[in-house]
């Protein structure tokens, strides 16, 4: 048989060309099994004894991956720990066990079924890609409650073209980056957990192949996978081959040149300067975004100091954490958030309320407002951690002047503390507001007279203004970062802290997205910050575009009536304004 080319969905960019490995599907075909009453205790124990092995090995895998796929990204691993958790789906396998005398396995795997299948039912692409995350969970209980041994890779060291049925965040954290060239999948959303973190891990990925086959994939046949276009090339031909080991020459050139240009200055095309700022979550975050020239810090997540963990880190141990990272910085900014708890981030040990809405609900500032005394405890340590860098403090979730009001007194609070015990503190420190709700942007005259700089975080202020939550497959299409309300919602904040004379940066995604570079930079904003993986990307772009033709496009963008006409616009400027054929 000849070449076959395939298009499925492009999940993570790149090229990937190699030799496939067929991963077995991981299906379990477990035959009935009764217990006796006298049994049952023992397989209680069993079942809990499951349990635990199963959250050890998954919170094992969140500390190992944090590193790779940033801490942002570490949630994936807590939606499968809350299904262990989850009350409903302990209560089920102990009712099938206690009621109908069955083993555990047995009633885990009912109970697996019965869940899976019914989000499997609803007609909501976000639901269907959570059910892989419940047969993920699912097949790891079961192996610990068997006793098999999980599936292996190659024992060689020849690396791969990993094709399997369907890819879980599991499988992806045991895969080893630089044997497994990229990964092929039958069915899976790009918007599935394990998109973002093969995303994340740089790793090629083409999903949704199952219904475009015309016979399954074989184990060792030659395949090219285009993860920028969503193909896959099953036994390419010599001219076929020979065009893309091209283009990957070409990309993986171009990429040597950006990591060799690094450290040189962050300008356009007509010479205005620009700041590229890393958000970071961990010191691991840190040394990557200065190995990739990052100018600073613009965002310091510190939220994951409070994660996994039976207590609320102590004043040292946080002042610990930021000096280290001031001190690694030096002259370099470090603006460090407050604590941003709530929403899809929550401690075991503070119990938080239900709530039906938790992204509208107790979180971030006002969390610190109610627990002044954790909000206290970590002012104190950054104020203590400014003798030794260029450190800022940056509030979140602002909506009001009292909000504004009540954390500068405890700021005025933790100064006076700190002065009346003799202990060292950076007295003066700038204190900036994250713009990320609409009634920032609405007020922002009014906070631009107090606080020293703004930093807009795009990724929640887009979901506020648009009432859209991005990680609903079935809505996502309507989260638009060129939504004509959102950009009026930015130019409004960067022209209020114009008119007061003070900084403003955007530290969301739009930061560290090349195709939005043109207009932050058309809006005068000239301090980004983003993820590391982005930091030489958007430089290279900026590169590239002159400030003058950027302003006019921004003007130009401002009179938009749709997302699509922007979006459209926006694009066609940047094809005249770049050289065509860059790999860019």
């Amino acid at each position: 048989m000849g070449q076959q080319t395939v298009k499925g969905i492009g999940a993570s960019a790149g090229i990937a060309i190699g030799k496939a490995f067929v991963l077995p599907a991981w299906e379990w075909d477990i035959p009935e099994k009764n217990i006796d009453v006298t049994e049952l205790a023992g397989e209680f124990e069993r079942l809990y004894q499951g349990i635990r092995r199963s959250r050890d090995e998954i919170e094992g895998m969140k500390r190992e991956m944090s590193g790779i796929i940033g801490e942002e990204n570490s949630f994936i691993f807590d939606a499968h720990l809350a299904i262990l958790d989850d009350p409903e789906f302990v209560r089920e396998v102990q009712d099938i066990i206690r009621r109908q005398y069955k083993a555990a396995e047995v009633a885990v795997k009912e109970v697996i079924d019965q869940f899976v299948s019914m989000f499997d039912m609803i007609d909501d692409e976000y639901m269907k890609e959570r059910s892989a995350d419940i047969r993920d969970v699912g097949n790891r209980l079961l192996h610990h409650l068997l006793g098999t041994p999980a599936i292996t890779l190659p024992s060689d060291n020849q690396p791969f073209i990993l094709v399997t049925k369907e890819i879980s965040p599991s499988q992806l954290a045991n895969l080893n980056p630089e044997r497994v060239l990229g990964v092929v999948t039958m069915i899976g959303g790009r918007n599935s957990h394990a998109a973002i973190m093969a995303r994340s891990m740089g790793i090629p990925l083409v999903i949704s192949l199952e219904d475009q086959l015309i016979a399954p994939i074989q184990t060792g046949e030659e395949l090219i996978v285009d993860g920028d276009r969503g193909l896959v090339i099953i036994r390419p031909d010599d001219a076929v081959r020979h065009q893309y080991e091209q283009r990957r020459r070409l990309q993986q050139e171009h990429r040597r040149k950006l990591h060799e240009n690094r450290f040189a200055p962050s300008v356009t095309k007509d010479g205005v300067p620009l700041t590229l700022l890393a958000n970071i979550s961990s010191q691991k975050e840190l040394d990557a975004a200065m190995e990739d020239g990052a100018e600073g810090v613009g965002l310091f997540r510190t939220e994951f100091l409070y994660m996994d963990r039976d207590a609320f880190p102590d004043e040292e141990e946080q002042f610990a954490v930021y000096r280290e990272a001031a001190e690694k910085l030096g002259e370099k900014p470090l603006a460090i958030r407050t604590l941003d708890i709530g929403g899809d981030k929550v401690l075991d040990y503070c119990p938080f309320p239900e709530e039906e809405n938790p992204y509208l609900g107790y979180r971030a500032i006002r969390f610190s407002l109610d627990r002044r005394d954790v909000f206290k405890t970590q002012i104190r340590a950054i104020l203590r951690a400014g003798l030794h860098g260029n450190v800022k403090l940056l509030l979140p979730m602002i909506s009001s002047m009292e909000e504004w009001w009540a954390a500068m007194d405890v700021l005025r609070e933790a100064e006076r503390e700190l002065a009346e015990a003799g202990i060292p503190y950076r007295s003066g420190m700038d204190v900036g507001v994250m713009i990320e709700v609409p009634a920032a942007v609405l007020i922002a005259g009014e906070l631009a007279k107090e606080a020293a700089f703004f930093s807009i975080g795009t990724n929640d202020l887009i979901q506020y203004v648009l009432a859209v939550d991005r990680m609903n497959d079935h809505i996502a299409h309507l989260y638009d970062p060129f939504h004509p309300a959102v950009l009026r919602m930015i130019k409004m904040a960067v022209d209020a802290a114009k008119k007061n004379g003070i900084g403003v940066s955007v530290c969301g995604e739009m930061a560290g997205d090349p195709e939005a570079a043109a207009l932050l930079v058309g809006l005068g904003i000239t301090h980004l910050s983003m993820s590391a993986r982005s930091l030489l990307v958007v430089k290279d772009r900026l590169s590239r575009l002159e400030s003058g033709e950027c302003a006019k496009l921004a003007k130009r963008l401002m009179k938009c009536k749709t997302g699509k006409e922007a979006a459209d616009l926006n694009h066609r400027f940047l094809e005249a304004a770049i050289e065509r054929g860059s790999p860019v």
